[in-house]
């Protein structure tokens, strides 16, 4: 309840997080792929759901901030797109059916507490298209104790033990911390 309420905050002013601007790998991955459709947990504002609808992807952009949802809304309308915007848990989704071509998660995975980890990848895992992929965007943990958000290299397996890593480009989140972009697919 305080994360929600932290999250809601948050967006009364534009967080940090909220560039604005469709990552590289995000654009790269639209360039090379037909469109289909996509969903994005922890959508925010809607930047990359816009950008995914400008490029002919059926999208659904799942936040449980209110307040970013109302924001996305605004502007999509102002895009002219046409887009499924949820204010909904991204660990359950219980709304949420059909398979996708597209899972795009930028930063929602390490932010979410540990204990709901293992369930979010079970629902990626269900709605994830047989061909599809789940482009996923974390951070590691700052501190070596293991305070504040982001993931340790362990996390890591809990993804891979139920989906294909098929890339990893590690880098840093603003220059301050280690982060990476992981594509996965499903396991055959």
């Amino acid at each position: 309840m305080l994360r929600k309420l932290w999250f809601n905050l948050a967006y009364l002013q534009r967080p940090i997080w909220d560039t604005g601007i469709s990552p590289h790998e995000l654009l790269n991955f639209i360039s090379t792929h037909a469109p289909g459709k996509a969903l994005d947990l922890g959508c925010g504002t809607g930047t990359n759901v816009i950008t995914l609808a400008k490029h002919g992807w059926n999208v659904t952009g799942v936040d449980f901030s209110k307040r970013a949802i109302k924001i996305a809304k605004k502007k999509a309308q102002q895009n002219d797109v046409h887009v499924d915007l949820r204010n909904e848990d991204v660990t359950r989704m219980d709304l949420i059916t059909g398979r996708f071509d597209l899972i795009l998660d930028m930063g929602c995975f390490h932010s979410l507490p540990s204990k709901q980890r293992p369930s979010y990848i079970q629902k990626i895992d269900k709605l994830l298209d047989e061909t599809g992929t789940f482009l996923l965007y974390i951070f590691f943990k700052a501190q070596p104790d293991g305070v504040g958000p982001g993931l340790f290299e362990t996390d890591i397996q809990l993804i891979t033990e139920v989906l294909q890593l098929v890339d990893r480009k590690d880098s840093t989140e603003r220059g301050i911390r280690p982060s990476a972009w992981f594509t996965l697919t499903k396991r055959n």
